[in-house]
Formats: C-alpha cells, sequence, structure tokens
C-alpha cells in the first residue's frame, strides 16, 4: 500500500514568492507576468484539490496533472510560487489539517493520523512534534488550558526577550504593515523557509517598527512574520484563520557570521495568500514553556 508520505524532496536551495516574481523581469514583462499569472493559478487549483483529499497519497504526477503542466516542470513552477517543493507544502497542509481536526474534534489521534494520509502512527507524531513543537496529545491538552492570561503571559515573555536582544542583537530589522491591526506582530528566526518548530530567536512587537533579535548561533537562517488579531477565543492562537493574518518574509535569506547578520532586514506584511505555506509557527509550544 502506499504511503500518502512516500515522497520526499530534497530541499536544495529556498526561494521566496517574491524571488519567483523576480525571475519573470525581462523586456517582455507583459508576457512575462502573463505566464506567472497562470502559473500562480496553476499552484493554487493544486493547493485546493489536495485539500479535498489530504486523505490520499498525492503524488507529483497527481499535482502536475491537476495544473496542466509536465511533471518536469510543475517541481520548480511550484517551489517558483510558494517558495517550498510541493511535498513539503503539501505536507505542512496535512500537518494543519491534523491541528484543526484535533482542536475541533473528538477523534482519536489514530483516526486523525489516517484522516491527515498517514499510515504509520509513529511517523505522524514524529512529524507532528517536529515541525508543530509539540506531540499531537500535548497540542490537544494545550487547548484544555489556554486562556486570556496565558496568551499575555505569553506577549510579556516575547516582550522580555525582546528587551534583552537590544544588548546582544543578532539580527535587526523593521517590520512594516500598511493597514497596521491591534494585534501582536510576532518575529520569527527560522532555520528554514516556513514558520514551523521553534525558532532559533524571535521578537514580538505591537506595532510594526523595529525589532532585534539574538543573540543566535551561526548560521543561515530565515525571518518570518505574522500579524495576529486580538481574539476574544485563544484558540485562534493555536489555529490561526488565514483570513485574519497578515505575513511576511525577509528579503532573503539571513547569514549570521561571528554573532552578526551581514545587514538588516526588512519584512513587509500582507494577507495570507493561499499560496502561503499554512502556519506551524512554533506558538503552542512557547506557550506551553509559559504555562509551565
Amino acid at each position: 500500500m502506499r504511503q500518502a508520505e512516500a515522497l520526499s524532496d530534497k530541499q536544495t536551495g529556498v526561494s521566496s514568492p517574491a524571488e519567483g516574481q523576480a525571475l519573470y523581469d525581462s523586456p517582455n514583462s507583459a508576457c512575462r507576468a502573463d505566464t506567472l499569472e497562470s502559473h500562480r493559478r496553476a499552484v493554487e487549483r493544486v493547493i485546493t484539490d489536495a485539500r479535498e483529499r489530504l486523505c490520499e497519497p498525492i503524488s507529483l504526477q497527481d499535482m502536475s496533472r491537476v495544473a496542466y503542466i509536465s511533471t518536469f516542470h510543475f517541481n520548480r513552477v511550484f517551489h517558483q510560487i510558494t517558495g517550498l517543493p510541493p511535498t513539503k507544502f503539501i505536507s505542512a497542509m496535512r500537518l494543519d489539517e491534523a491541528k484543526r481536526l484535533l482542536l475541533n474534534t473528538h477523534l482519536s489521534i489514530t483516526d486523525i493520523c489516517y484522516d491527515v494520509g498517514y499510515n504509520s502512527l509513529g511517523t505522524f507524531t514524529r512529524r507532528f512534534t517536529q515541525q508543530v513543537g509539540l506531540g499531537p496529545r500535548e497540542f490537544r491538552y494545550l487547548a484544555e488550558r489556554i486562556t486570556p492570561a496565558s496568551v499575555e503571559s505569553l506577549c510579556a515573555h516575547y516582550a522580555e526577550l525582546t528587551g534583552r536582544a537590544t544588548l546582544r542583537a543578532s539580527v535587526e530589522g523593521f517590520v512594516d504593515l500598511p493597514e497596521p491591526g491591534s494585534g501582536p506582530i510576532f518575529v520569527g528566526l527560522f532555520p528554514a523557509h516556513i514558520p514551523q518548530s521553534r525558532p532559533v530567536g524571535g521578537a514580538l512587537l505591537m506595532s510594526p517598527g523595529s525589532f532585534r533579535i539574538g543573540p543566535v548561533p551561526d548560521g543561515t537562517y530565515h525571518l518570518l512574520a505574522a500579524s495576529l488579531p486580538r481574539l476574544a477565543d485563544t484558540l485562534g492562537y493555536l489555529l490561526p484563520d488565514s483570513a485574519n493574518l497578515s505575513v511576511g518574509a525577509g528579503n532573503g535569506p539571513v547569514i549570521v557570521r561571528q554573532g552578526r547578520a551581514s545587514a538588516r532586514s526588512n519584512i513587509f506584511l500582507r494577507p495570507m495568500l493561499l499560496t502561503d505555506p499554512p502556519l506551524l509557527v512554533s506558538l503552542p509550544f512557547l506557550l506551553a514553556d509559559t504555562l509551565k
């Protein structure tokens, strides 16, 4: 029996949607823009189709047929539009759906495992823990304990970390949000171009402005940020509604050498798109820490 998670891509490079856009700059910009828009619509069709059958195996061939693009070109096109290889994006979708089922149903973890396309409970539990920051059981248990007070505790904890970073900051930058909301802005420094697991470092802003993160070990990272609205239902912090999110990424990889990034990073937030990777940010993991 085929496993839905049997495919794996070796990610040889990271390309954000903005970088994908840049690939189409040329004297024939109108034609290139049309091509980019055609590719974006094709990728959106694939994502919409995949959402309806996450319990099934989904191969590259399946996705390329939905996109009406050859398998050879589809992998590159999808990566350009979303910033991730197709199989990594679908894997994130499976775990995002698992989060929803854990919070909104009484299904057993085993049933949820199969409902989101895994054939092995062990594999599902391991990947969920790695990418969300908590195991499925702990994630569901956290939902029973989270309160408005715990969210305030999280904000205070991040604000304290941000204050400490002003002394020995490794990464500095600015977050811009065209239409500022009323909620906090979380900025995370991640090893990969997707907000999953625990960030290497982070900052909390109560409004758009400058941020400082650090100290962090030398390495190559990716800045990702999200502005969440203030919510009466605090479960929304565990399972953010993409319709209410503004997200953004830094302008390229952040390279830290000898404790400092080579340049400042600017992050421009915008409404979340269908082609953005699901937000598997480790907010639940950090909340669990503050609740101990």
